[in-house]
């Protein structure tokens, strides 16, 4: 699952990042509620977890405001607020469950697929396809043409998000923080390295290139792939 962590503690948010990442979910952290807002209604997530109190706008706001979008993406809300009225509130304002902190990972892991069951299957995207090219996220696999591509798990999560986007940019900034987690630039070329790995393994037998390079923004599924 594709799961995002909106907490501003970030011994909070790497230890939850952590443990979801080694159950095998793609999870994406940031620390404000207005970036939350902001991914929840331009990007899709299978579940959000929110912390109830978030710099720039509390947990309850963001939920009203992704319900409002008409967005039904289940949310768990966190926090140290243990009264049944902050929990209530939580709840009235479209949360689908509420975590008092401290918790155990193994419950929040267990509430998480919960809410996650409770979403309609057809809003769940388990698999993409662009030009030849299939990535099955629950079987972890990539063809081309029905010959199987193995890809390192960041190779994996690379083409997945720019599978994700179809035909749409990706920049490098978005790669960094979607699949390293980085949050500032590392002056490196380490996105730069992997795509061409990447290409080499999905271009083997002569296939035309896959992915295309927007010069000094980003990089696209291409569209004749």
């Amino acid at each position: 699952m594709r799961i995002l962590i909106a907490e501003d503690d970030r011994d909070t948010a790497g230890f939850v990042q952590r443990g979801l990442r080694e159950l095998g979910h793609n999870a994406q952290v940031v620390t404000s509620g207005l970036d939350a807002v902001a991914l929840l209604i331009s990007e899709d997530f299978d579940v959000a977890i929110l912390d109830r109190m978030l710099p720039g706008l509390d947990g309850v706001s963001i939920v009203q405001r992704v319900r409002a979008a008409e967005l039904d993406t289940p949310v768990l809300l966190l926090t140290a607020l243990g009264r049944i009225e902050d929990r209530v509130d939580g709840l009235e304002a479209g949360a689908d469950d509420y975590l008092v902190k401290p918790f155990a990972f193994s419950e929040l892991a267990a509430r998480i697929n919960a809410i996650a069951r409770r979403r309609p299957l057809h809003q769940q995207v388990t698999c993409y396809e662009h030009g030849g090219i299939t990535l099955d996220l629950l079987k972890r696999q990539v063809f081309r043409d029905g010959r199987h591509i193995h890809l390192q798990p960041r190779e994996f999560r690379i083409l997945e998000e720019l599978m994700r986007e179809g035909g749409r940019m990706v920049t490098r900034t978005m790669l960094l923080e979607r699949v390293w987690n980085y949050h500032f630039d590392p002056q490196t070329n380490i996105v730069d390295t992997h795509i061409s790995r990447i290409r080499a393994k999905l271009n083997e037998g002569g296939h035309g290139d896959a992915i295309e390079t927007i010069r000094g923004s980003g990089y696209r599924m291409a569209s004749d792939a």
